[in-house]
C-alpha cells in the first residue's frame, strides 16, 4: 500500500488508492482514481479505518444492485480534510463516522419518523464520485466509497465521532454496530431476562450478541456454521454456542426448556437459516431478519403454523438506527466498557487485502475485517 494518502493532480483533484469494482461479478481491484475536491455541501475525509461487510461482497455479487463500476466500501471513520462551501457542522481536523444512508427528512418514512426507511438515502450512490486514469466515471457504492485513502461524501453522510471512541475502533459504528445494536434495541425490543439466539457470528452478529447481553438476556444462544467461532462468541456473550446442522432448532429448544428463545436475530440472509430461526423461537415469540439474501432465496410458511404458533417475524434495515440518535447511547456504552468494538475484529489488512476478506467472509472464517490506513492516529 502506498504510504502517502493522496498525490495531487491536475487542477481540483488528487490521486488517491481505491478498491474499485468494475462490473458486477468482476474481481475487486485496488487502483489509483482522480477524487475531485469538495463542492457546495459535501466533506473530504482521510479514512483511518474502514470495515469490510457483508454488504459490500452483496454489491460485488449483484445481490444489491447499485451503479457500477464504483468504490466499494460504507462503514469507515476518519478526519476531516476540507469541507465545501455551507458545510457547517464538521471542520479540518474533525473525526467524523461515515453514515452511508443519510435520511432526507422529507419522505414519507422520514416523516413517520422512520429515518432508517428513507426513499432517499441511497440517491447519492448514482453520482459520478471519482474517475480512473483513463477518465471512466466511478460512483460512490452506498454512498460513501469508503474503501479508498479518502473520499469525498455529502456533508450529512459524516457524524462526529463522539468523545472518548478511538477513531480507528469508530469505523465499526458505521454499519456493524448501528445494525446489531438496532436489531436488538429497537426491532427485537428485548427485554431484561429474555432468551436470544443470534444466527451467524460475523461483525453483525458479535455485535448482536453484545447487545444483547447489555440489554441483560437471561441467556444467549450463538449459531454458526463454525465450529472456531465458539470463542469468539462466548466473549462477545454467548451462553450457549451451537454448531448449525439439521438440528439447530432442536438443540436451541433444548437449551430453552423445550419452548424455544424469545428473540431470534438472523444475520445471514440465507432461506434455511430464517426458517431455522424461526423454528428456535418459542409460541409468540420474535424473529427478526438482519441478513441480506437474493432474491432467489424463497421462505415458505402454512397458514395454520402462521395461526398456531402466533410468532412476529420482522425485517431490520440497518437496525431500525437513528445514526444521529443512537451514537451517542454507543459511546455512553463503550465508555463504560461495556461494549468493546475491538472484539468485533479478528483481522487488520491493508487495501489490498479486500478480496482475502470477501474470500473468507464466504468461507465463514473469522468476525470483521478492518482495513486500517497507515499514517493515521488511533
Amino acid at each position: 500500500m502506498s504510504t502517502s494518502t493522496s498525490t495531487r493532480t491536475r487542477t481540483g483533484t488528487s490521486t488517491v488508492r481505491a478498491a474499485v469494482l468494475p462490473a458486477v461479478g468482476a474481481p475487486l481491484e485496488i487502483i489509483d482514481v482522480e477524487l475531485p475536491e469538495p463542492g457546495p455541501g459535501q466533506v473530504r475525509v482521510r479514512l483511518a479505518a474502514a470495515g469490510v461487510c457483508h454488504s459490500d461482497l452483496s454489491l460485488s455479487n449483484g445481490t444489491m444492485r447499485l451503479p457500477v463500476p464504483a468504490v466499494l466500501g460504507h462503514e469507515g471513520a476518519g478526519t476531516v480534510v476540507s469541507v465545501g462551501e455551507g458545510v457547517t457542522h464538521v471542520a479540518p481536523g474533525d473525526g467524523v463516522v461515515l453514515n452511508w444512508a443519510p435520511s432526507c427528512g422529507s419522505c414519507h418514512p422520514c416523516s413517520l419518523g422512520e429515518v432508517w426507511l428513507c426513499a432517499d438515502a441511497l440517491t447519492g450512490a448514482a453520482a459520478v464520485h471519482a474517475r480512473t486514469a483513463d477518465g471512466t466515471e466511478l460512483h460512490p457504492g452506498l454512498n460513501v466509497a469508503a474503501f479508498a485513502e479518502e473520499t469525498v461524501v455529502a456533508a450529512k453522510c459524516v457524524l462526529p465521532v463522539p468523545d472518548g471512541v478511538p477513531l480507528t475502533d469508530a469505523a465499526l459504528l458505521g454499519c456493524a454496530v448501528l445494525t446489531g445494536w438496532g436489531a436488538v434495541h429497537h426491532s427485537a425490543k428485548v427485554r431484561e431476562g429474555e432468551t436470544v439466539a443470534v444466527f451467524g457470528v460475523g461483525g453483525v452478529g458479535l455485535a448482536t450478541l453484545q447487545a444483547a447481553r447489555i440489554a441483560g438476556a437471561s441467556a444467549i444462544v450463538a449459531v454458526d456454521v463454525s465450529p472456531e467461532k465458539e470463542e469468539l462468541a462466548r466473549a462477545a456473550g454467548a451462553t450457549a454456542y451451537v454448531v448449525a446442522s439439521d438440528t439447530t432448532a432442536r438443540e436451541i429448544r433444548k437449551l430453552t426448556g423445550g419452548h424455544g428463545v424469545d428473540v431470534a436475530v438472523e444475520c445471514v440472509g440465507r432461506a434455511a437459516t430464517i426458517r431455522t430461526a424461526w423454528d428456535s423461537t418459542r409460541r409468540g415469540g420474535r424473529t427478526t431478519v438482519v441478513g441480506i439474501g437474493g432474491k432467489d432465496q424463497q421462505v415458505t410458511f402454512n397458514a395454520l403454523e402462521l395461526f398456531h404458533w402466533g410468532r412476529t417475524l420482522s425485517g431490520c434495515v440497518y437496525g431500525n438506527s437513528d445514526p444521529a440518535r443512537d451514537l451517542p447511547v454507543l459511546a455512553s456504552h463503550i465508555r463504560a466498557g461495556r461494549l468493546d468494538l475491538s472484539a468485533l475484529v479478528t483481522e487488520h489488512i491493508p487495501l489490498e487485502g479486500i478480496p482475502g476478506a470477501f474470500t473468507n467472509m464466504l468461507a465463514g472464517r473469522g468476525g470483521r475485517a478492518l482495513v486500517v490506513f497507515p499514517d493515521q492516529p488511533a
